[in-house]
């Protein structure tokens, strides 16, 4: 499995199928436990989904190029092996129609070879912000960019992983969606994983405008494969649920440097704004039937 936890994968497995069994969501200490501050827009009590019911695809589908270079993974998203990788469309609003469209631009772009599933990120940022440098951390509470793998297409057993302008990662296992008593495993960790970021501007300086930040990932399929049919890498033609988000804070500077902007009426800062590749029509993305789907070719 993982240095971290060799053995967890198996011991989550056996947890979730035994949690079925007895019709309720088992209670794990923390780390095993929690939403970490995030609130599930459904009630608790929604009977679990038997896997493969979910609808097929939520109208979003990227084709994943096969390269035979694997991309220089620095940040910069701008080497001979991404040109054949089109990016996604242009981010939306968590909510879809519901909200207007972000005022800043973010999009994605995928590869693939025998050994990794390459992922690059373009957001336009005009305010370079990140202080949480410690994996691991919750770095949803400041701007940060998240990826939603679901290896099964079925809503169970798939994979969140965050990062933000510092490179700072958190990679979670999740059992199942929180609405149906899931719970998140923060043990799981994505050994060997190759991270890049590049800053087009300067980080945490407000006496000056930014352009974007970008980033380029290299995930192993040696441990993406431990949630995936037959535990094996994708072949061509096959699918994998996926989506992209994410999380931006209003800000505003104190004391010279970046802080939320607060709400005058509370005190308490501003709710974040969630911008993403396949909208959920709701503030939540743990509804993994309504991400999109990502095509292995050939």
């Amino acid at each position: 499995m993982t240095s971290k936890a060799p053995s967890l994968l198996k011991a989550v497995i056996l947890l979730f199928f035994l949690s079925g069994i007895a019709g309720s969501a088992l209670t794990l200490p923390s780390p095993l436990s929690g939403d970490f501050g995030r609130t599930p827009a459904y009630p608790c009590g929604v009977p679990p989904h038997c896997g493969p019911a979910i609808p097929p695809d939520s109208g979003h589908h990227y084709r994943v190029s096969r390269t035979a270079t694997p991309p220089v993974i620095d940040g910069k998203p701008d080497d001979p092996a991404w040109e054949k990788a089109p990016w996604t469309s242009d981010f939306t609003d968590i909510e879809g129609a519901l909200k207007p469209p972000p005022p800043l631009k973010t999009r994605a772009k995928l590869l693939w070879d025998d050994h990794y599933l390459y992922i690059a990120a373009e957001l336009e940022e005009p305010h370079l912000w990140a202080t949480y440098d410690a994996d691991e951390s919750v770095i949803f509470h400041e701007n940060d960019f998240e990826i939603f793998i679901d290896p099964g297409n079925d809503g169970l057993l798939y994979y969140e992983l965050e990062i933000n302008a510092l490179g700072t990662k958190w990679d979670l296992l999740l059992t199942r969606p929180y609405r149906e008593g899931g719970f998140p495993i923060n043990a799981w960790e994505i050994t060997g994983l190759k991270r890049g970021i590049y800053l087009d501007g300067s980080l945490n300086d407000p006496s000056d405008l930014d352009r974007s930040w970008s980033l380029e990932l290299a995930l192993p399929w040696k441990v993406l494969r431990e949630c995936a049919p037959h535990h094996r890498r994708p072949v061509p033609g096959d699918t994998w649920r996926l989506n992209f988000s994410r999380v931006q804070w209003d800000r505003e500077t104190i004391g010279g440097k970046y802080v939320k902007k607060a709400d005058p009426l509370t005190g308490k800062p501003l709710p974040e704004h969630n911008w993403v590749w396949a909208p959920q029509g709701v503030i939540n993305m743990h509804i993994p039937e309504k991400w999109g789907m990502m095509e292995f070719m050939e």
